[in-house]
């Protein structure tokens, strides 16, 4: 599966993936009406213009054999209290279409993202999950992340939503 980094014309493909994962991940944990008002022309903006920034974050996308967008994952310096910018990575995003799931996509792309988190110098990597995302916590957890005991009440759609936060080493 090849995995490359996106640029800013990769905006429209990274937000559909985006928004139809998020649609089909958060449904029943997000209120239904914010899910169904997510919006791909206005995702494809906000990409366009994270992809474009001075000191933007590395975006990885995942495409299937003669192209199509599957899957992309994000990550920055740490931007919380909860680490040291400096050696920790904030994965912010892994998101996949759902007809991808299960099918080894977002492991491999975790496996690129942890490498290319690697090259950039980082040692270890964190990410906030929905505690009741049980889908991405099995996985996270199946690739060696693992909650830290931080929790975050975050709001979203009109509901409060705890996140947990989950940490990795990364290999060097």
């Amino acid at each position: 599966m090849p995995i490359r980094e996106a640029g800013p014309s990769d905006a429209a493909a990274v937000a559909a993936v985006h928004v139809h994962s998020w649609r089909a991940a958060y449904r029943g944990l997000v209120p239904d009406a914010y899910l169904d008002s997510l919006d791909v022309g206005e995702r494809t903006e906000v990409w366009r213009e994270r992809l474009s920034a001075p000191g933007a974050p590395t975006v990885l996308v995942a495409e299937e054999e003669g192209g199509g967008t599957v899957a992309f994952s994000c990550f920055r310096p740490w931007s919380g209290q909860e680490a040291d910018p400096s050696v920790t990575a904030e994965l912010s995003a892994l998101y996949a279409l759902p007809e991808a799931w299960g099918r080894g996509v977002g492991r491999t792309l975790l496996a690129a993202t942890g490498a290319a988190m690697t090259a950039a110098g980082f040692r270890e990597a964190g990410l906030w999950v929905l505690e009741g995302n049980a889908r991405a916590r099995a996985f996270y957890e199946a690739a060696g992340w693992r909650p830290d005991g931080t929790s975050v009440a975050e709001e979203t759609g009109g509901r409060v939503l705890d996140e947990l936060l989950y940490r990795v080493g990364l290999l060097r």
